[in-house]
């Protein structure tokens, strides 16, 4: 038995949800979102709750069946609240900036870098080493992270490059005589 799953999504007030065969669209003040489950899963909109049920007793039903709920619950959570991941930068002359549709970073290399911001996500640079990103959707948002992290990955020596906020660094202790 799924723990996940057991648990019915709860809808707060402003949001709502239909369901169409497979496909789950909720609606809320941020926007809407949908998600399509695959055929091993039930659901069903009941009062202000959302429920998931797996359809027989087969391993890949009782997997789909926490999978889902859990996609459910991120919908239901990006429609109200959103997802956001912040980043910092750390290094000497490292910094960002916000120019219209493009962030640039200039992160030690030969040129600047010039980073498209796709539709669906906000990016903002409060300070000249924070990058913030906003959504509805947290795959996007996580792989808009990811992708400005890959410019510059934090190395363990001194620590410099693109990090996630709260993020550890193991650091080395380097070359000795």
């Amino acid at each position: 038995m799924s723990r996940i799953g057991k648990r019915p999504v709860e809808l707060p007030s402003g949001v709502t949800a239909s369901v169409s065969g497979q496909t789950v669209e909720v609606k809320g003040p941020k926007g809407t979102r949908s998600f399509t489950a695959t055929d091993d899963v039930t659901i069903g909109v009941e009062d202000n709750s959302v429920t998931v049920t797996p359809r027989g007793k087969s391993k890949r039903a009782r997997q789909q069946w926490g999978m889902s709920r859990t996609q459910v619950q991120n919908l239901v959570q990006g429609v109200t609240d959103g997802f956001k991941k912040e980043l910092e930068i750390t290094g000497v002359g490292y910094r960002a900036q916000v120019q219209g549709n493009i962030l640039k970073l200039n992160l030690g290399l030969s040129h600047d870098v010039d980073f498209p911001i796709p539709d669906g996500v906000t990016v903002q640079a409060p300070k000249p080493t924070e990058v913030t990103i906003e959504g509805i959707d947290q795959q996007l948002v996580g792989q808009v992270a990811a992708n400005i992290r890959e410019w510059r990955a934090p190395e363990p020596y001194k620590g410099k490059g693109i990090r996630y906020k709260g993020e550890y660094i193991f650091r080395k202790e380097g070359k000795k005589k």
